[in-house]
């Protein structure tokens, strides 16, 4: 499967090839086969989910990323796709060297399962979802908390095992919502074994939304990380470099979803994606005649993040910060 074009390479060439460190670790990638889902199961035809083809395995994650970065060594952390008919049972099947990954988690699973779960892959940690929460509790999206999420006894368990959590955080305010604020700390303060990466710099795509964070209140919590994943804004990255300290900051992707054609924009404190394909998600506005040369959400991620940081931040936000992480949580 073909996904780069000339224009793609001429990117590569000019823009990256000599800026982009040998080794590239993508913490935020979603692996999932057919089996993971029920019989009959079928994505709906704009979702992302089906671009190619309603599965994406780790060999076609490696092929694509060979076309992608040629010549790069390559590492990932991955999890399933966070839908209400996945099986929780399933875990990327990951050689623990370069590929690591994480379970799937609802405060309806039992603490047991969980633990068998993590324990049979020898997975480094787990990734609740919103939409997880607000089914259990009955509640609508935007009015779960972040301490729907998980419950006590898993972040017990999952404390005690000193794993980690990639927490998509809720709510319409995102990293600027006060009481994501308080939750986020209260979390790391409590369970300080836990290692939370708070995904998409706390979904932080326009600035202001970062500047009514509280990010260097959680930069005192050496817990609290952050991946970039699907973050385009290199003003953004920058910021959460200059106030948080920079060896917690990992570079992610949200592959699949990131090798779709288009590019994030901020208009008036909003964010919207602007997509080359016909595929929505978020706030998608589709250019559905083609009238701009799109390359894909990874190669404008990797734009950000050159502009934003010097040769020596680039290689601890590209692989050096997951690595150290991730291996650790492997051999403890």
């Amino acid at each position: 499967m073909k996904l780069i074009n000339d224009l793609d390479r001429k990117i590569y060439q000019e823009e990256f090839a000599e800026f982009l460190p040998e080794k590239i670790f993508d913490s935020h990638v979603h692996i999932f086969q057919k089996d993971a889902f029920p019989a009959g199961f079928e994505f709906p035809e704009q979702s992302c989910y089906k671009r190619f083809g309603g599965e994406f395995n780790l060999a076609l994650w490696h092929e694509l990323m060979a076309e992608l970065l040629p010549g790069h060594e390559v590492y990932l952390n991955c999890f399933g796709v966070p839908d209400l008919q996945s099986n929780h049972d399933w875990v990327p099947p990951v050689n623990h060297k370069n590929e690591f990954s994480m379970v799937l988690i609802s405060p309806a699973d039992s603490v047991e399962d969980v633990a068998r779960r993590v324990e049979q892959s020898n997975a480094i940690g787990v990734k609740p979802y919103l939409d997880y929460a607000a089914h259990f509790y009955n509640k609508k999206a935007n009015d779960v908390e972040i301490s729907n999420m998980l419950t006590t006894e898993q972040l017990d368990y999952i404390n005690e095992k000193s794993l980690a959590v990639t927490l998509h955080i809720p709510r319409s305010g995102r990293f600027a919502d006060l009481l994501n604020q308080r939750q986020m700390a209260e979390l790391c303060g409590k369970y300080n074994n836990i290692k939370f990466i708070f995904a998409h710099i706390g979904r932080a795509y326009f600035m202001r939304n970062i500047q009514q964070s509280n990010i260097e209140e959680l930069a005192q919590y050496p817990n609290a990380y952050f991946d970039t994943a699907m973050i385009n804004n290199s003003d953004i990255i920058k910021y959460a470099c200059d106030h948080f300290p920079s060896e917690r900051i990992m570079f992610g992707s949200d592959a699949p979803i990131a090798f779709l054609r288009g590019k994030s924009v901020e208009v008036n404190n909003q964010y919207a994606y602007l997509m080359g394909e016909n595929y929505k998600i978020g706030s998608a506005i589709l250019d559905t005649e083609n009238i701009v040369n799109f390359t894909t959400f990874f190669y404008e991620q990797l734009r950000a993040v050159i502009a934003a940081t010097d040769k020596t931040s680039r290689r601890q936000l590209l692989f050096d910060n997951a690595y150290k992480l991730f291996t650790g949580i492997k051999q403890s």
